[in-house]
């Protein structure tokens, strides 16, 4: 019995293999094609817009040297001017229109559609793992739901909380999720309980976000309250980026890094991770914290967006195996590239088929993929469900 289970241990990386023993080619394989296709997405991001250029100049303008040789400008970027120049740097600088369009428009919007879709990757292979579930993700299990309906009262209701976003969003995201634990749970949980136990308070959340559409006497208030509750990067810039980027470098991406071992160590059932040392319960709710971080952080800079956090850890899985030091690795590419290619194509489809300034939302485009892609799973697994 000792011996089958440290194969098993050693299998899912829970013992001490060697340190890159897990990088394999198909691993490789996977980042490769998410940097090819998230950059081509970005280029054909920046090249297309109101202001008149040629792919060639927007290109160069990604590259000007004015920006890159100014470390001050860069940063003023990422920080803002005021953090910049508190460091000591300065900047001011004398930049081409063509690099300020592509850098205060363009590029914003490129950033931010990756780290969303790092994000929700994320979220949703931890959600995936922490409930032995391959049906969780954040928009199923209600967390998403939870974290718009924060954002949406914010909004609407408690307007002066605005600067709070991503805090407002992970305490909704949270309390979402532990009602739906809380309804799933009678002396365990199984993963038809967890699924429709989400749908059930998912459904509520979305019912009470339409119902606030009529507290808000704006129009505009309401605008931004559907986008939000679709999932749209339209005007999204270096603030949202801001917004997001400390709660990603900070807490999402070293919390993946050390929590992938926990994870797998999960995924061998509660008796065998308790015999192996590890407290279950403070690891589940330390990584289910890790998973609402990761969503509530997307949500508030971009809102709903559906089926990235349930398709993206299923597309890698299939790719690399269950390893989560692998799985985790490859949601960090291939998340960030679903979602630049996804909202690429929902600025640019009308604009380039029709010539109107339209823009779908990336919630849509995303459900479009995602909803067929769920469809072919459920018919190509027999047992779809349990990990």
């Amino acid at each position: 019995m000792a011996a089958d289970t440290d194969e098993v241990t050693h299998r899912t990386g829970a013992g001490p293999p060697s340190r890159f023993e897990w990088v394999d080619r198909s691993l490789l394989v996977t980042v490769f094609g998410g940097l090819v296709a998230a950059v081509a997405a970005a280029l054909v991001q920046v090249s297309f817009g109101t202001f008149s250029m040629t792919p060639v100049d927007a290109w160069r303008a990604m590259f000007d040297p004015a920006v890159w040789g100014n470390p001050g400008v860069l940063l003023s970027f990422f920080l803002g001017d005021a953090a910049t120049q508190t460091l000591g740097f300065s900047t001011e600088a004398d930049l081409a229109s063509e690099t300020l369009i592509v850098w205060s428009v363009r590029l914003p919007r490129v950033f931010v559609a990756a780290f969303v879709g790092f994000n929700l990757a994320i979220s949703g292979a931890v959600f995936q793992a922490v409930t032995r579930n391959e049906l969780a993700s954040p928009f199923i299990l209600g967390v998403s739901s939870g974290a718009g309906l924060a954002i949406l009262l914010t909004l609407v209701v408690f307007t002066g909380t605005a600067a709070f976003l991503p805090v407002t969003a992970a305490l909704g995201g949270t309390a979402a999720f532990l009602l739906v634990y809380l309804i799933a749970w009678q002396g365990g949980t199984s993963p038809v309980r967890l699924v429709l136990a989400g749908v059930i308070i998912g459904t509520v959340l979305n019912s009470m976000q339409t119902a606030l559409f009529f507290f808000a006497d704006d129009v505009g208030t309401v605008q931004a309250a559907i986008a939000w509750t679709t999932g749209s990067l339209t005007g999204v810039d270096w603030e949202q980026v801001r917004m997001i980027l400390p709660w990603t470098a900070l807490v999402v991406l070293p919390g993946a890094a050390l929590g992938a071992r926990q994870l797998n160590v999960l995924l061998l059932g509660e008796k065998t991770a308790s015999a192996l040392g590890m407290r279950v319960e403070r690891t589940r709710f330390l990584l289910s914290g890790l998973g609402i971080v990761a969503a509530a952080a997307a949500v508030a800079v971009a809102g709903i967006v559906s089926f990235v956090g349930l398709v993206v850890p299923h597309m890698v899985r299939t790719l690399v195996g269950s390893d989560h030091k692998r799985l985790l690795v490859g949601c960090a590419f291939v998340g960030p590239a679903l979602l630049v290619v996804a909202d690429t194509a929902a600025r640019l489809t009308f604009e380039v088929l029709f010539n109107s300034p339209t823009q779908l939302p990336v919630g849509i485009v995303t459900g479009l993929v995602g909803g067929p892609y769920f469809l072919y799973l459920m018919r190509k697994e027999k047992q779809l469900g349990d990990l």
